[in-house]
């Protein structure tokens, strides 16, 4: 079906998305510096794409820099919130104060972080929750799952990044889709799995699992963001609703967007 607009969704939320201004601190990680991309850049990549919102989410670069996500959202206004990364050792004050600027979440990297103590994370996970209603979002390899999905199903509010990236590991996926777990329909050029049919099967598993993100700029990704990822994905669904689903109302709710 090519690039063909006609049977896209009416309105979207990109779920996950990154700015990197190089007017604050970038952290090397496993040697690499990300190019800047600024808020203009993502307006003028997603041009003529019915964005009525979304969500920037702290990179691994960011470290725990703080600044970069205030100045973006208040460039992108209301509609746009943020998922930032913070240390266990974070005070209530901070995290509070973090929740007024628009911050919805904290993202915990299994994949190129170091945390690998999943009770601590859960503990961390249940707290925020208390205290701001914050959610956890995870960058994991779903085939480092196995052990972890019992243990993951006991935070309050979670999500899970690129579809789990690993195709082998698409069953973890699915069981925490199971279990009321946001999956992020995101990270095309990073992910192995088959997207039609990992969207498929998560959205028959539970329809409200599902959150379509650009992952721009793409960063250390094999390929950035293509219209065409928007047109795979509407192949994958069977309904308007569906659609509509994926690309706008199972993120609003979730990021308690206006």
């Amino acid at each position: 079906m090519g690039n063909n607009r006609d049977n896209w969704p009416k309105r979207i939320i990109d779920s996950h998305l990154h700015i990197y201004d190089d007017e604050f601190p970038l952290i090397e990680n496993q040697g690499h510096i990300p190019e800047p991309f600024y808020i203009d850049d993502y307006r003028n990549l997603v041009r003529g794409m019915p964005i009525e919102g979304g969500v920037i989410v702290s990179g691994s670069f960011q470290g725990f820099e703080q600044r970069y996500l205030k100045a973006a959202l208040e460039n992108l206004g209301n509609n746009f919130v943020g998922v930032t990364q913070l240390p266990g050792t974070v005070s209530d004050e901070k995290i509070q104060q973090l929740k007024e600027h628009g911050i919805r979440g904290v993202r915990v990297n299994l994949k190129r972080g170091v945390h690998r103590d999943i009770e601590g994370i859960v503990d961390f996970g249940k707290r925020i929750w208390d205290l701001a209603g914050w959610h956890l979002e995870i960058y994991v390899d779903s085939r480092e799952l196995d052990d972890m999905v019992p243990t993951l199903l006991k935070l309050p509010k979670l999500s899970v990044d690129h579809l789990g990236m690993a195709k082998s590991g698409l069953s973890q996926v699915r069981r925490l889709a199971e279990g009321g777990v946001k999956i992020k329909a995101s990270g095309f050029g990073r992910t192995e799995v088959n997207i039609e049919e990992a969207i498929k099967t998560l959205n028959e598993t539970n329809p409200d699992a599902l959150m379509f993100g650009t992952d721009l700029p793409g960063t250390r990704s094999n390929r950035s963001f293509e219209p065409s990822d928007i047109t795979n994905i509407v192949n994958a669904l069977d309904s308007e609703e569906a659609v509509d689903k994926v690309f706008y109302q199972n993120a609003r709710s979730f990021y308690n967007l206006p």
